[in-house]
Parts: structure tokens; C-alpha cells; sequence
């Protein structure tokens, strides 16, 4: 692997466990078994990206299935700060007026949030 992307990892890999972490706690919080999804650092791809706005790189970690189709990503800035999604493609189990399309969290060390991506059901 690339000295620049395991140097990165390295620093991030608190956050980003935790980042996975919180993902799988809220789609559990909302009635889904937690192992419909799976996230985790192990499972990311990751290589550095060039940041538009500033310059600096940004860490981008990948989640694909067994036939390659992206099923989420993990963000990590320079500032710190970060942001993941996670397909989920369910219907809610509580409230079915709604389409869970993903599990998404974002923040930094000190404040972590998550919330589900929602569709208006069909019908």
C-alpha cells in the first residue's frame, strides 16, 4: 500500500472505527438487524483524493460487494472532520410511509451525528 495512505489511515483509524460504529448503532436503533449492513475500516478501499477548495488531500475509503458495485464511502478531511454513507435500500420497518435509501454519519473526534437518508415510499 501507499506510505501516504497508511500514514493517513494511522491517524484516522479511531475516528473512522467509530465512524462505522455509529452507523451500524443507528440503523439498529430503527428496527433493521445491525448485519444489513457492514461497514468497517478492513473492508474500505482507500486512496488519497486532492481537496477543489483547499488543496490538500482527503482520504476516501470505498465499501464494495462481492461483484464491485460501491455500496458506501467514508470521507475523511484535513481539518479533521468526516463523513460516511452506507446504502441500506429498505423499506422502514416502523414507519412505512418511508424508503430507507442510507445510513449516513458525519463530524469529527469530539461530535459524532447520524441520521437515515429517506425516500417517500411509493404508493
Amino acid at each position: 500500500m501507499n506510505p501516504d495512505i497508511d500514514a493517513s489511515l494511522q491517524r484516522v483509524r479511531e475516528l473512522g472505527e467509530s465512524a462505522c460504529d455509529a452507523l451500524v448503532k443507528e440503523i439498529f436503533r430503527n428496527g433493521l438487524p445491525a448485519d444489513c449492513i457492514d461497514p468497517s475500516m478492513e473492508r474500505a478501499r482507500f486512496e488519497l483524493s486532492r481537496d477543489p477548495y483547499d488543496g490538500g488531500y482527503s482520504l476516501v475509503g470505498v465499501w464494495r460487494d462481492d461483484r464491485g458495485n460501491k455500496q458506501g464511502e467514508i470521507l475523511f478531511h484535513n481539518d479533521g472532520s468526516f463523513f460516511a454513507e452506507y446504502d441500506v435500500i429498505s423499506e422502514h420497518p416502523t414507519k412505512p410511509q418511508w424508503f430507507i435509501e442510507a445510513v449516513t454519519a458525519w463530524g469529527n473526534r469530539q461530535h459524532l451525528k447520524t441520521e437515515l437518508r429517506l425516500l417517500p415510499a411509493a404508493g
